[in-house]
């Protein structure tokens, strides 16, 4: 399956760069990886960005209204999707101020990386590593224990 990864920008602190390039290189042992970088001034223009970006792809919009999923979980949703016939999945990180009613309402699922507020630059780290963890999982390897 093609994970298309969509951001607002790119991370810009160093720890964040060098974590999303790591996760990134191991997650493409996993799965077709795709990243797209969009730009906007207001939330609204970024989801438009964002929507065109993903195209037909189901949008996984990550956002703090939506579902919490454990490492478990999100490998067998990615899973499923991909026994479905799906043959790419668009997950979309917002700028700092969040995704837009509209991106929302266009979006396949909602999810929620946690209760805590994080940096921009750390949630797409958090993202490109519980990606790679599923892919682990799915696999019956070690890295998840």
């Amino acid at each position: 399956m093609r994970l298309h990864l969509i951001t607002v920008g790119e991370p810009r602190l160093a720890y964040a760069r060098a974590g999303w390039d790591e996760y990134a290189l191991r997650l493409k042992h996993y799965h077709k990886l795709q990243v797209t970088r969009v730009s906007g001034s207001t939330p609204q223009k970024e989801s438009q960005a964002i929507l065109r970006a993903a195209g037909r792809a189901p949008l996984v919009a990550l956002d703090p209204r939506g579902r919490q999923f454990g490492s478990p979980e999100l490998s067998a949703f990615i899973d499923a999707q991909g026994l479905a016939g799906t043959g790419e999945l668009a997950f979309a990180v917002g700028g700092p101020d969040g995704h837009s009613d509209e991106l929302r309402a266009a979006a396949h699922i909602l999810w929620s990386l946690g209760a805590l507020t994080l940096p921009h630059d750390l949630a797409m780290v958090v993202l490109a590593e519980a990606l790679y963890r599923a892919g682990t999982i799915s696999r019956g390897e070690p890295y998840h224990r």
